[in-house]
């Protein structure tokens, strides 16, 4: 890695109590500081020092970190070429919310390591900045940050509140929530939608959906809109008018699932129909 210009990308999404920001570092540091969120990140390359709970740390490329609300913190780089890392701070009340969601009592959990090896956690770290950086399909971005969430408090919380006793949806509410992703797909559904839809918590729609269908309720939602940009192109449509009368935000969001989901561009189908 070349030590390059230095850079930052940030996001915040207020109705979901997340913010997030890509940077790379050289020369810049931290000064001693914390936040009122959790926040939870990785080091994409390079390494970065601080140090936090009376301790120095070291994260290099690969391993993920978690900030408790009000950790006093620094950093600077560890290497002379910088690094490049990505950090999501979540709202405690979020937190609170998503465990209570997932059937969890109220005690925050507390996180005593800063820096985890842990691959599956910075997946899942990925996926949730991503999605927030992207800015489109809150859906999905909802469900990023609850997986992300409920990841690290699982694996790498010392204190995790206890999980009450949860049953399993009937028939009816999953398919009500089947039936209202095929009746609004061109609108920007959440999570709560569904909730409302199903009677039930978002955690609860999201498992249960998953086991009836094979998939995430995000992913249904984008086949639905795969299935009706394909009719609107069969019909005629231009492939960049079909993308938003599908759901999509623009026809590059939609050439990318297409290609992804059927292996041909859009205007390839159109011109073969």
């Amino acid at each position: 890695m070349s030590a390059g210009p230095e850079w930052t990308r940030y996001r915040r999404v207020s109705d979901l109590g997340v913010e997030v920001l890509g940077a790379h570092f050289v020369q810049h540091v931290y000064h001693r500081h914390s936040h009122d969120s959790y926040s939870f990140g990785y080091t994409e390359d390079g390494a970065q020092a601080f140090r936090c709970r009376g301790g120095a740390h070291l994260s290099t490329t690969g391993l993920a970190m978690a900030f408790n609300p009000d950790d006093p913190h620094d950093g600077h780089t560890g290497t002379p070429s910088g690094f490049t890392y990505r950090m999501v701070h979540v709202d405690p009340g979020q937190v609170r919310a998503a465990l209570a969601e997932a059937g969890y009592k109220s005690a925050l959990p507390l996180f005593t390591d800063p820096v985890i090896s842990d691959p599956e956690l910075v997946n899942r770290i990925r996926r949730a900045t991503d999605r927030v950086l992207a800015g489109t399909d809150p859906l999905a971005t909802q469900e990023a940050i609850d997986a992300m969430l409920l990841a690290a408090i699982r694996r790498h919380a010392r204190s995790r509140p206890p999980v009450a006793g949860r049953a399993g949806l009937s028939n009816a509410p999953v398919a009500r929530v089947r039936d209202l992703l095929h009746d609004r797909y061109r609108e920007d559904l959440r999570a709560e939608d569904l909730a409302a839809a199903a009677g039930c918590s978002r955690f609860q729609v999201y498992r249960e959906f998953q086991a009836r269908y094979g998939m995430a309720p995000s992913t249904y939602l984008r086949q639905v809109r795969l299935r009706a940009a394909r009719r609107l192109l069969a019909a005629g449509e231009p492939p960049a008018q079909a993308a938003v009368a599908a759901g999509f935000a623009d026809q590059a969001h939609l050439t990318r699932w297409f290609r992804r989901a059927y292996g041909i561009t859009p205007a390839v189908y159109q011109r073969s129909v």
